[in-house]
């Protein structure tokens, strides 16, 4: 748990199991996944943050997620997964955050979670460069997007925008190129770069 008042922001991706384009954000979650049901691994880099005195600039977490059905009607499976790199007062700061034991955004997917698998410590690697977007855990997940781009604004995706997600109400649309999650239970494998992705800025306070 977090002492004291925080704040994180920084990038976020995901790549999940649904055909692009995943119909459970667009539909407010009451859509059925394409696949009937859905893996997501969400991603995120902190390149500022703090919790009290605790600082966690440059580090990085993920949010693995099973959902057997439609997401809004919850059974929710989650495991976290904190970057080795941090100590145990910011791997305290982050569990807090990520979980939403400390408030801010990630509380409000709480109801939804029926099973929380813990948390792992494992090196994460996070990588951005212009569309693509990319994650390695060894052994436990690897994930990469490519945004869509937009043919109207040079150098920029295709969003949709006002939509109900933790990380920002606006995501850019991307394709995944890579997606293996292999953690907490989950297991899925898919190159075929059919599947769906997004990614955003993220600015929380708590």
């Amino acid at each position: 748990m977090t002492n004291g008042s925080w704040h994180v922001s920084g990038e976020y991706f995901e790549s999940c199991s649904c055909d692009y384009v995943c119909p459970c954000v667009p539909s407010n979650l009451t859509a059925s996944p394409t696949k009937g049901h859905c893996d997501v691994g969400l991603v995120f880099h902190i390149t500022h943050g703090h919790a009290g005195d605790v600082t966690l600039d440059g580090l990085n977490f993920v949010v693995v997620a099973h959902t057997p059905g439609i997401m809004s009607q919850g059974d929710w499976t989650v495991g976290l997964i904190v970057d080795e790199a941090a100590d145990e007062s910011q791997t305290q700061a982050i569990v807090g955050i990520a979980s939403g034991q400390a408030g801010g955004p990630m509380a409000g997917l709480g109801p939804l979670i029926s099973d929380f698998k813990g948390v792992d410590r494992k090196p994460i690697r996070f990588e951005m460069d212009g569309l693509t977007r990319s994650v390695s855990v060894p052994d436990v997940l690897d994930q990469a997007v490519e945004g869509v781009p937009s043919l109207v604004a040079e150098g920029e995706p295709l969003f949709i925008d006002n939509v109900f997600h933790p990380a920002n109400s606006q995501l850019a649309l991307a394709h995944s190129t890579d997606s293996h999650i292999h953690a907490f239970g989950i297991e899925w494998d898919d190159t075929s770069g059919k599947n769906n992705g997004h990614f955003a800025p993220f600015d929380w306070h708590g």
